[in-house]
């Protein structure tokens, strides 16, 4: 019986593999597809079609599939990120840590993301406590939130919803893709002694499980 022979790949199929590789791992944001096709389109063997495109990417997912390293597809595109089991070691070798989240602040947050789109007061009655103002500004500067409309109530109050920067940064696609709670305080970067502590959430609703509106 004869050896099987690995199957060979076209040098333009491992050009493009190449290229996409250094785009995505010099890009500090996820690389939307259409600007991987332009970037693309200045190969010397031409640029690639859309399906072209998509087997490049998935066999360079592939390629990362063991690594401490993958490839990943978010709202705002793809981008290469450090596997979750990985994040302490990568965190103990920053000089500068960002500092952790409150416990109020992620409470404040998975009330938005799984209740969205939800007003201030609405937050408030589901936390039983007063929202404060820093906690709602920390959440826009990050650009975690933002007011997607108003209430048809007396004071027309904001309706806040969650942005695609935030599934960016939890590296998601679609809002139906949001994990279990105890996940999403481990990506967040709950500080540990309040890991235990149950937010005051009802079960999840996703409206349909719909993508965020576009940012303005």
């Amino acid at each position: 019986m004869k050896d099987v022979e690995p199957a060979t790949v076209e040098p333009r199929t491992e050009e493009l593999e190449l290229v996409l590789e250094a785009i995505l791992f010099a890009a500090s944001e996820p690389v939307p597809i259409k600007d991987l096709l332009a970037a693309c389109s200045t190969v010397e063997s031409g640029g690639p079609e859309r399906e072209e495109l998509d087997a490049a990417l998935e066999r360079l997912a592939a390629h990362y599939l063991h690594r401490s390293i993958e490839l990943v597809r978010s709202a705002g595109g793809y981008r290469f990120r450090v596997r979750p089991r990985f994040s302490a070691q990568v965190q103990a070798a920053q000089p500068e840590r960002p500092p952790r989240l409150s416990r109020a602040l992620l409470e404040t947050l998975a009330i938005i993301a799984y209740r969205q789109p939800v007003t201030r007061a609405e937050i408030e009655d589901i936390r039983g406590v007063a929202v404060s103002t820093q906690i709602m500004r920390t959440l826009t500067e990050r650009e975690w939130v933002h007011v997607v409309g108003h209430k048809e109530v007396p004071g027309r109050p904001g309706l806040y919803a969650t942005t695609r920067t935030f599934l960016d940064d939890l590296g998601l696609g679609r809002l139906d893709e949001l994990p279990p709670l105890d996940d999403l305080r481990e990506l967040v970067d709950l500080p540990s002694e309040t890991a235990d502590a149950a937010l005051p959430l009802p079960s999840r609703s996703l409206e349909g499980g719909e993508e965020p509106p576009p940012e303005s």
